[in-house]
């Protein structure tokens, strides 16, 4: 069951539950997500980044919409940190139901202008806007902005912001970065500045770079009202950490064989995930 990302997070956020936001870079890790939610009746959100959208290119999302339609589960295709407006509207076009316009770095007024425009277009074609207020650093595949660089997220500019744009969900900053965090660096949720965002705003709360995190602050963050919560460093280090062990084979050439074993490890990582988020069954609500 495809959806945009307002009516699925209007469920998660009133139950207090959060989705997974998974992002994928190819069709077996696509597919091994889908098989994980409906096999735990999980409402999903598919996440493909620009680079991966690229990657994959826009003529796959027909397929993933297509098996997306025959699932039994509601889910979203969600684009993800779009930095530009054409990529927002390339996705739209290729039929995204939710996209990520990212401005974040760009000054306050910049930020809101862009999101409007965003907003405009997107809804206009009912497809959900995500924005982000304060930093959360890069969002390179390897290295992470270290923790005293997050530009924490100020609960009254959120609420100025969400007003403004009429964005339909905001990233929030506080207290996580993309990737997988340095050795030195030992990351801490300000559930705090969650608290009070939550009380002045009522729309969804998102989550991103929690892969570093301690499962415990993750949960309490669900726990505090964050709805949507983005997963792909994690995942992926399944994926490619179990490839690489299979690969060792040097006999292996098909695909068909190698690649249903890194699916599987994935698969454990997701269920891990959908169980912390407490969104397990959560697809009857729908």
């Amino acid at each position: 069951m495809l959806m945009n990302m307002k009516n699925l997070l209007t469920v998660a956020k009133k139950n207090k539950f959060a989705i997974p936001a998974f992002n994928i870079s190819d069709y077996n890790m696509f597919n091994g997500i889908m098989e994980a939610v409906e096999e735990k009746n999980a409402p999903v959100i598919i996440a493909i980044h620009p680079d991966e959208l690229s990657h994959i290119s826009t003529e796959m999302v027909r397929g993933i919409i297509e098996r997306i339609h025959n699932s039994s589960v509601p889910a979203v295709i969600h684009l993800d940190h779009g930095g530009t407006y054409e990529q927002v509207i390339t996705a739209i076009r290729a039929g995204f139901t939710s996209v990520m316009i990212d401005a974040s770095s760009q000054s306050y007024e910049d930020n809101i202008s862009i999101c409007q425009k965003v907003c405009e277009i997107a809804h206009a074609v009912h497809v959900s806007v995500e924005g982000e207020l304060g930093t959360i650093g890069n969002t390179d595949s390897v290295e992470t902005t270290a923790v005293d660089d997050i530009l924490f997220t100020d609960p009254a500019q959120a609420k100025d912001f969400i007003e403004k744009t009429g964005i339909d969900c905001l990233a929030v900053a506080i207290g996580t970065c993309h990737g997988i965090y340095p050795k030195n660096k030992k990351p801490e949720l300000r559930i705090d500045i969650l608290d009070e965002i939550n009380k002045i705003v009522d729309a969804p709360l998102v989550l991103h770079g929690g892969s570093s995190n301690k499962d415990s602050e993750i949960a309490k963050s669900v726990e505090h009202g964050v709805s949507k919560i983005n997963i792909s460093s994690d995942i992926k280090v399944a994926y490619y950490d179990k490839m690489r062990e299979v690969l060792k084979d040097a006999a292996l050439r098909e695909p068909n064989v190698i690649q249903p074993i890194c699916v599987e490890a994935m698969k454990q990582v997701a269920f891990d995930k959908i169980a912390l988020f407490k969104s397990e069954g959560k697809a009857s609500l729908y």
